[in-house]
């Protein structure tokens, strides 16, 4: 039997070596964290190293083109295999589950890996000039990957012809082209990593983009994701699936916009919260007579 002296050396002992656990984890953590940032570094010094950042940024970005191509044909029904409409057929419960797993998977990487704690930790791991091609490439595939999974659900909502038709038809097309127009008022290669990429092979860091409210962005903070709305919501044959797809994607919107101008605010602060004051979220404000007030809003909300 030990006494009690030795005893509570060998428990001090323990609790000591115990305690001594984390904090060794914790600077091997920070050793590997350092090597791999080394690694970037030296990669990013080499030619070889930045041509293949630009080929992969060329390629995310293609891949991009290529998923939102097909998200046109995919939500219209057009020219497509597999469409909204246009699948493999499951039970209504079972396409519902199906349809709800593959839209919150994409809501997660996309609203997960564009926040500024994670942009941090993932360019430990890949160089800063292809982060955000990597989140295009990811959320691309992700795209694609629900396009092919997706089960129609083809119970009708509604389903108009003639000019009815013919009207949300052209609406749906405005939204896809608002989207796109949109992306290009403000950096259309930023936001899609090009300009990254082509900075890295340069051996410089490309600049951040500029804060700008040009054309759309005078009418409502958000026109990309307005244009999406459009383009979902605006269709001559409303089925079950195709209102899942819309109601589901509007509810991540509006989710996601939230998150995104949290960061805008503490990376902007005043300048970002004068301008939301001054310009609505989503809708654009009907002036009503002389007054200039805005249908659906209080004079100074901006819409919120």
């Amino acid at each position: 039997m030990l006494a009690p002296a030795a005893d509570n050396s060998r428990r001090k002992g323990g609790t000591e070596a115990a305690s001594a656990l984390p904090s060794r984890a914790c600077a091997e953590c920070r050793a590997a964290v350092t090597g791999a940032t080394a690694l970037q570094e030296d990669f990013m010094t080499t030619m070889i190293g930045r041509v293949a950042v630009l080929i992969y940024g060329i390629a995310s970005y293609l891949a991009f083109a290529f998923s939102l191509l097909y998200a046109v044909g995919f939500v219209g029904n057009w020219l497509v295999p597999r469409s909204i409409d246009v699948g493999p057929q499951s039970g209504v419960v079972q396409a519902v589950l199906i349809d709800v797993l593959l839209l919150g998977l994409f809501a997660v990487q996309h609203s997960v890996m564009a926040r500024p704690a994670f942009k941090r930790w993932w360019t430990t791991i890949v160089p800063a000039s292809c982060e955000r091609s990597t989140y295009v490439l990811i959320s691309s595939l992700l795209l694609l990957f629900t396009f092919w999974q997706w089960r129609p659900i083809d119970t009708t909502i509604w389903h108009v012809e003639g000019a009815a038709a013919i009207l949300l038809t052209a609406i749906c097309l405005t939204g896809w082209l608002t989207a796109l127009a949109s992306s290009y008022m403000i950096d259309h290669f930023d936001l899609f990593g090009l300009r990254q990429v082509f900075a890295a092979l340069h051996g410089a860091a490309a600049r951040g983009p500029l804060f700008r409210t040009p054309l759309l962005y005078r009418l409502v903070r958000h026109p990309i994701m307005l244009g999406f709305l459009l383009a979902f919501w605006a269709t001559p044959h409303m089925t079950a699936g195709h209102l899942l797809f819309a109601a589901a994607t509007t509810a991540y919107v509006l989710v996601g916009v939230r998150l995104e101008e949290r960061d805008l605010v503490a990376n902007l602060g005043a300048n970002y919260e004068r301008y939301r004051q001054r310009v609505p979220m989503l809708l654009p404000r009907i002036p009503l007579g002389r007054s200039g007030v805005a249908r659906g809003s209080l004079p100074g909300t901006g819409g919120r």
